[in-house]
């Protein structure tokens, strides 16, 4: 032990070490960033294609399969998945974790620009992003203002929205709601029609007669002049004059055939904060960027903006910003982290018997708790739940150590000892035993951090923060407290002066009374040990027994209470804009109503789900609810319990809307439908049959709601089927009857009218009156090369019909999904009763099903767990073949780890946990700690049996000897555990679960060690005992045995070699 002699003569050095770990840890603390989870990337590239006017069918076959078979060919693809909506087709292509994304992105960029030319020639250009969590939007503004429409939303588009997204780690700022300037060309059907004008011909003219010409220069002798010809339109009044047509000599004005107006875009999308009309800004961050710090600089951009334009009365009101949250995540960490080490201080006391013992102890804590810090920064982690969850519950780990080590040094001066001498002898008799404890807690976490995929993305960090803090503590225990001890040690006789004597001897009159009923149970096991192990099997069957008896559920995520929930109305197909915001605004005056609600703001024409959200769909609203502190809920619940009564109350309000109420999660997005279910076929309509079926079957489930299919008919629709034969005996072409229909229902922006610095649309379409019904599209008009004007219904028929809103696909096949959320009930839970259901339908052939969401995270993530379970276990059990230097005594501390999950199992049962990547965790880290006590017992009792005792006496001096240090370890550990076992508030729902199986599975291993672990270790040596032979070799006596000397030949090297 170099390193205590070192620490008790020259102390100085200690001092420098911890005095420069400690700076470097406070310097690296105020270089963190704040986050709420680690930013794990999904890798899912995303390519969208903006093809106006088309159906999704179009869609489907005209742009997304052909992106899907490009992009087939990519390395590293888990899935493809495609939807087709109106006018819009999204490809996502899944990677497998630890590909490159970017490498993927310039391949698929590639691929992409291959077939360009296939695609239609109206589509834009397809555009590929990354997608990631991270491209949230974290704060949501409303913006209000006195001033006219269109000029307030020249202000929030022009000069506020580009001022914000200056701002550093801003990376876009999306406008919602507000109306646009645009110069509306509205024609006339009859007037065209009186003057045989076609709608192609005064597009045409429109466009030409809008240019500016560089057209070239004039030189003299000394100079050179610039010619410009200016033909933008200037002034409105300049486009309602514009010459159409002459013809005989009669000028056919623009004002004489349509209607200009400088008016404003028709509003596709309307938004509102708390009833009030507002325009909403929704600031997204670059993926790297520091959320909290965007958000604070953003404020501070907000409080200047004001101020600017305080003569319109701007008002930017923050409706929703997520790092609030992440602020309270962490403080609330933090906080729990200081009770944890003010109950660890208290536990100490009452086992060392003094204020200085203690404190002795207690300085191990911030010594290796700051200094942790360093290697979170080194790693680039920044401070976010996992990291600083680590940090809470290490706390009572890292006393662990100092004090096994301060235990054996009192026990040294209890032989009389002088105190220098017994912290010298005291830490280097039981170094080996203190770094095969901290090692194999380090060993348990190194499996979980080298595994890669999405668990290990956001458990990482945890385990990192875990394994540095306890390393440290190791490098404290044989530093810090011999150091301490050798000056400031001092024996405690206590004789009962004073209350905290008094106190202290009562507790310790117990503790001497407990150890002497666990050594009389012990004897007593050790001689029925066939009763023991049948209770203890029986104990352990029953508890493990809990989880298939459905005590104990399965999800991927503990489901947490972010005090938020979205209201989603959707109105019948059919439904215009105007009808939908009346409805959404009996909704908002309802919820105003209840106290629970805090802020609301509404978008309607757009909802957050799937990646229609950026598209306007008129019959859709949402409204995003912000729940007041859940301590002031009335009946306390939580905002998914709470949502789903919302919904039943506004049903009855809200005749003939379909309403849903989906809960936003930790991360502040919409908690997608945690049950999916990719019923994939060889065409939409077999798979849509088999997905209805499993939707019914879903449906009698208990605990599920929100049940839908994402395919759904109904958009309503006119067809238009041409007869090429007579299309072409009149005298047209595809492509004239295209832009002419194109033009006159969905306008044309091509022409731009500038004003000042800003440029406007021109758009030019049919008026409103000329296009209400389906006998207008009949009866438009078109001319052909001859002049002749010919009617649409001369050479097409027309129906109408309906047909889907969107399409879906999965790795090349149609597909429909079936989506439901889960109340109450676990997800995995849920899944397992749908599976036994879905077996017994009969699956037509070409008809399969994938589960989707939460089902195919867990079943991927707790692969990955239990790989690193037992991955744990193995490296547990080297670490201490090489501490023991046997194959056989590291079986016996083996054994605890099973007796640690009856307590964990139960714990979970008892508080209503879920078995789910959190407890998960926790199990794993039960390993480490529990295997602990073990270690010290089997330990001590080969130190006794080497001194001559036999097996039995050797196990009872162990327990007597082990049971205070073992004792106080685990309760320190337990108390350490509580605040976080107990916290409420952001994010608490994660950290209760981790704490109980802690918890659990440290007090029944505690019990059960302490007499398990010394039967098994008798039997075993009873059987080794029989199957080795003869006496042991004494290797090292051997390694200097004497000989007899033999001369060597003549030579010196060969032997003589007598006959």
């Amino acid at each position: 032990m170099k390193l205590a002699e070192i620490s008790i003569k020259r102390p100085t050095l200690i001092v420098v070490l911890f005095t420069i770990l400690t700076l470097g840890g406070l310097f690296s603390y105020t270089q963190l960033g704040y986050e709420l989870i680690p930013k794990f990337e999904t890798n899912v590239i995303t390519i969208s294609t903006v093809y106006p006017g088309a159906s999704p069918s179009e869609i489907e076959n005209t742009v997304t399969k052909k992106i899907e078979d490009a992009i087939a060919s990519l390395e590293n693809i888990k899935k493809i998945e495609s939807k087709s909506y109106e006018s819009l087709s999204v490809v996502m292509v899944t990677l497998i974790s630890g590909a490159d994304v970017d490498v993927s992105m310039n391949d698929a960029q590639r691929k992409v620009n291959a077939i360009l030319g296939d695609l239609p020639d109206d589509a834009d250009p397809p555009s590929l992003t990354k997608f990631s969590f991270s491209d949230m939007p974290i704060i949501t503004l409303g913006a209000k203002g006195k001033m006219d429409e269109a000029a307030f939303y020249d202000l929030i588009d022009k000069k506020i929205s580009p001022v914000l997204s200056r701002v550093s780690g801003v990376a876009q700022v999306n406008i919602i709601g507000g109306q646009e300037r645009e110069i509306q060309v509205n024609l006339d059907a009859t007037k065209l029609q009186g003057y045989g004008l076609s709608i192609p011909e005064v597009q045409q003219i429109i466009l030409s007669s809008n240019l500016d010409f560089p057209t070239g220069n004039i030189q003299t002798r000394d100079q050179k002049i610039l010619i410009r010809l200016a033909g933008k339109y200037k002034t409105v009044d300049e486009l309602r004059n514009l010459v159409v047509s002459s013809k005989n000599g009669i000028q056919i004005r623009l004002k004489d055939i349509a209607d200009v107006q400088d008016a404003q875009k028709i509003a596709e999308k309307i938004a509102r904060v708390d009833q009030k009309s507002a325009i909403i800004l929704q600031i997204v961050k670059q993926s790297d960027a520091n959320a909290v710090a965007v958000s604070e600089k953003v404020m501070s951009t907000i409080k200047n903006l004001e101020n600017e334009y305080k003569a319109n009365d701007l008002k930017l009101e923050v409706a929703k910003d997520s790092t609030v949250f992440t602020l309270e995540a962490a403080d609330s960490v933090i906080h729990d982290l200081l009770i944890a080490v003010i109950l660890v201080a208290i536990v100490m006391l009452f086992f060392l018997h003094s204020i200085r013992n203690s404190l002795i102890v207690m300085v191990s804590i911030p010594a290796s708790l700051i200094a942790t810090f360093i290697g979170v920064y080194l790693l680039g982690y920044t401070l976010n739940l996992m990291s600083l969850l680590g940090l809470s519950l290490v706390v009572g780990i890292l006393v662990d150590d100092a004090i096994v080590v301060l235990e054996n040094i009192y026990r040294h001066m209890e032989m009389g000892k002088s105190r220098i001498r017994a912290a010298y002898d005291g830490t280097a008799e039981i170094g080996g035993t203190v770094t095969s404890i901290t090692l194999v807690i380090v060993v348990v976490f190194l499996p979980i951090a080298m595994s890669s995929g999405l668990v290990s993305d956001i458990i990482t960090q945890f385990c990192m923060t875990v394994v540095i803090s306890t390393l440290l503590s190791l490098l404290a225990s044989f530093t810090i407290i011999p150091w301490l001890s050798s000056r400031f040690g001092k024996l405690e006789h206590i004789e009962g002066k004073n209350l905290f004597e008094r106190v202290i001897l009562g507790f310790e009159n117990y503790l001497t009374r407990f150890t002497n009923w666990i050594s009389k149970l012990l004897t007593w096991c050790l001689d029925h040990y066939k009763t023991t192990f049948a209770i203890v099997l029986f104990i352990f069957v029953s508890s493990v027994a809990l989880v298939p008896a459905g005590f104990i559920g399965g999800e991927f995520f503990a489901s947490s209470d972010s005090g938020e929930f979205l209201v989603q109305i959707e109105m019948p197909k059919e439904a215009s804009l105007e009808q939908t915001n009346l409805m959404t605004q009996k909704a908002e005056a309802y919820l105003k109503s209840k106290n629970e609600v805090l802020t609301q703001f509404t978008t309607v024409g757009q909802t957050s789900e799937g990646f229609g959200s950026s598209q306007s769909t008129a019959y859709k609203a949402e409204i995003d609810v912000k729940m007041v502190d859940k301590k002031e809920r009335e009946n306390k619940d939580e905002a998914k319990v709470y949502s789903a009564k919302i919904k039943r109350e506004l049903q009855k309000i809200l005749i003939g809307a379909k309403v849903k109420t989906v809960p936003v999660g930790i991360m502040g997005t919409a908690e997608d439908a945690t049950l999916q279910l990719v019923v994939t076929g060889t065409d939409v309509e077999s798979a849509m049959k088999f997905a209805k079926l499993a939707e019914n079957e879903l449906r009698q489930i208990p605990g599920t709601s929100e049940i839908k299919l994402t395919v759904e008919d109904g958009n309503p629709e006119i067809n238009v089927k041409v007869d090429r034969d007579k299309m072409a005996a009149l005298g047209l072409t595809m492509q004239t009857v295209g832009l002419t229909m194109q033009t006159a229902y969905s306008g044309n922006t091509d022409a731009k009218f500038r004003s000042g610095e800003y440029e406007y649309d021109i758009n030019i379409k049919y008026n409103e009156f000329d296009r209400k019904n389906i006998n207008d599209v009949s009866n438009l008009i078109f001319v052909n090369n001859a002049g002749q004007q010919v009617k649409l219904n001369q050479f097409a028929t027309i129906t109408e019909g309906s047909g889907p809103s969107q399409l879906e696909r999965r790795d090349k096949t149609a597909s429909v999904t079936v989506q439901g959320q889960n109340i109450g009930v676990p997800s995995g839970t849920i899944v397992q009763q749908w599976q036994e259901r879905l077996d017994k339908l009969e699956k037509p052939t070409g008809v399969n099903y994938i589960w989707g969401g939460d089902q195919e995270n867990q079943s991927e993530g707790f692969g990955t767990l239990g790989i690193a379970l037992l991955a744990a276990i193995v490296l547990v059990y080297l670490v201490m073949v090489g501490l023991y230097d046997s194959y056989i005594h590291p079986f016996v501390v083996l054994f605890a780890v099973p007796l640690s999950f009856i307590g964990a199992l139960l714990a979970l049962a008892l508080t209503n946990n879920s078995l789910n990547i959190f407890t998960i965790l926790g199990i794993i880290m039960l390993i480490g700690l529990v295997c602990k006590n073990a270690i010290m017992l089997v330990d001590y009792t080969n130190q006794r049996r080497a001194a001559g005792e036999s097996i039995r006496t050797a196990l009872i001096q162990a327990n007597h000897a082990r049971l205070r240090p073992i004792l106080m370890t685990t309760i320190a550990m337990v108390f350490g555990m509580l605040p976080i076992a107990l916290a409420s508030g952001a994010g608490a729902e994660w950290k209760n679960g981790l704490a109980w199986v802690i918890i659990g599975g440290l007090i029944s291993s505690l019990f059960l060690t302490l007499i398990v672990v010394p039967v098994i270790y008798e039997i075993m040596e009873k059987i080794v005992g029989k199957f080795s032979k003869g006496e042991k070799i004494d290797y090292e006596k051997e390694m200097v045995a004497d000989y007899v000397h033999q001369e060597l030949s003549d030579d010196g090297f060969n032997p003589k070699h007598t006959l």
